[in-house]
């Protein structure tokens, strides 16, 4: 007598036929021997080449190949490839397949995006690799020097450590601060460190022996941030800019030891600045918020205000500029190199600046505020965002964008890290797992090999 509850191997097979037939079909022939007319469209929807027969089964590795010698590149350089809103991984026909049921049509030209990639290869960090021990109060800030050979370090307990990451020992221990340290900047060049914090001073030290080179006195509440002028725009060594809860931000000479000028527009506060390597006929373009909800944007030449940038309706807490990691590396790279002098490092910073700003297209400035949102401008083009990003739930206390420009993080207190596109704002993903507020993150470049 047969069973009348059929076996599991039957029930099997109905579920696999049940879900081969829900599927959406797309001819396995077309897929490997199907052409396709494409046309290949840089980040800004720019057609680079006419359009091109290809075969459907073409990889990203033949599509890379293709392109570059489309684009006539010396040197074959690595892309990604984006089809819709969906990247090539393995082949063309794969990410076709993929696309709504309307448009998988060979008769229709297929508009296929490129991204330059970065020529390194960044490995993921999965665990702690060492502990540097030495402070006895909490530590508030940490920096990379600019050739990645040292890290700088600011503390609760007033004092400041120069750490050799060969050795993974402390270098120096510069002792001079009264009160917690909130900031530590390394000049682009790589020979001088910035700090200050609770005390009000901003201390300058030499990266070399640890000693102190000068003491700028002039905020008389903490300062709070710390930016030095991009090395390819400045005149002769570059200039320090602080902000501070006196709602100035001050622009100082740190040879002569003398502030140079102080903007005081601000009605509150000043969290942050950044200083842009754009317009060198001015030395650079220097932005700053706060707690008045307004990005000011200022002529360090002159000390004139150049522009407002207004939208967020609470305080602005963080700021980031896609070419961050150039200006802060001035002319070190993943390549090494050394230099003579000071003249040297600057044509090297700019050729390393120029390119890095055709390959995210042009500079961006981020805000992140307590008001939840993001705003990402072109400062010096419009007053008005190019894009306001929302999704966090909590204040936005932190933001930044990866090496290449291409990509952006932001953290937040509703305890996610959100992933947005650099030159449209386009969110992509929530990374999800903190249990509680997500503080500081970064994307850290790769230059030094080991």
């Amino acid at each position: 007598m047969s069973s009348a509850r059929p076996n599991k191997r039957k029930r099997d097979a109905e579920k696999k036929a049940a879900a081969a037939k829900a599927a959406p079909k797309v001819d396995a022939s077309l897929a490997i021997d199907g052409q396709a007319l494409v046309q290949f469209v840089d980040p800004e929807g720019n057609k680079s080449g006419p359009e091109l027969d290809v075969p459907l089964g073409s990889s990203r590795e033949q599509l890379g190949t293709l392109l570059n010698k489309l684009l006539e590149n010396t040197e074959e350089l690595p892309y990604s490839f984006h089809l819709e809103d969906t990247e090539i991984v393995s082949n063309l026909a794969s990410s076709f397949g993929k696309l709504q049921a309307g448009k998988q049509s060979t008769e229709r030209v297929l508009s296929i995006t490129y991204y330059p990639l970065a020529v390194f290869r960044v490995r993921p960090v999965t665990r702690c690799t060492s502990s540097l021990t030495g402070h006895v109060e909490a530590v508030l800030c940490v920096a990379f020097s600019p050739d990645s050979t040292k890290l700088a370090s600011g503390s609760g307990d007033s004092t400041v450590r120069l750490w050799d990451l060969n050795t993974e020992l402390p270098k120096h221990t510069c002792k001079g601060h009264q009160n917690w340290v909130l900031a530590v900047a390394w000049s682009p060049d790589g020979s001088r460190l910035a700090s200050a914090g609770m005390d009000k001073v901003v201390l300058i030290w030499c990266a070399q022996s640890g000693k102190n080179l000068a003491v700028l006195k002039g905020h008389t509440q903490p300062v709070t941030c710390a930016c030095w002028q991009p090395l390819h725009v400045s005149a002769v060594f570059p200039h320090l800019a602080t902000s501070s809860k006196d709602a100035a931000v001050r622009i100082w000479d740190t040879n002569a030891g003398v502030c140079l000028r102080s903007l005081t527009s601000h009605s509150a506060p000043v969290m942050q600045i950044r200083w842009s390597g754009e317009r060198a006929d001015l030395g650079g373009v220097v932005y700053s918020a706060g707690r008045d909800c307004v990005i000011k944007v200022w002529n360090p030449k002159d000390g004139n205000m150049l522009n407002e940038l207004k939208g967020h309706g609470h305080w602005i807490n963080t700021l980031a500029l896609n070419t961050d990691y150039v200006i802060r590396s001035g002319p070190y790279s993943h390549e090494g190199g050394k230099f003579k002098d000071i003249e040297e490092k600057k044509v090297a910073s700019k050729a390393r600046y120029e390119e890095a700003l055709e390959l995210c297209g042009g500079e961006r400035l981020l805000s992140g505020s307590d008001d939840f949102t993001l705003f990402l401008w072109r400062p010096l083009t419009s007053k008005s965002p190019v894009c306001r990003m929302t999704g966090h739930q909590k204040i936005v206390n932190q933001v930044a964008f990866s090496p290449d420009g291409r990509w952006f993080a932001s953290a937040s207190f509703d305890k996610s890290v959100r992933l947005w596109d650099g030159r449209t704002g386009r969110y992509v993903h929530a990374f999800r797992g903190h249990v509680g507020d997500v503080h500081p993150q970064a994307s850290r470049r790769p230059a030094r090999t080991r």
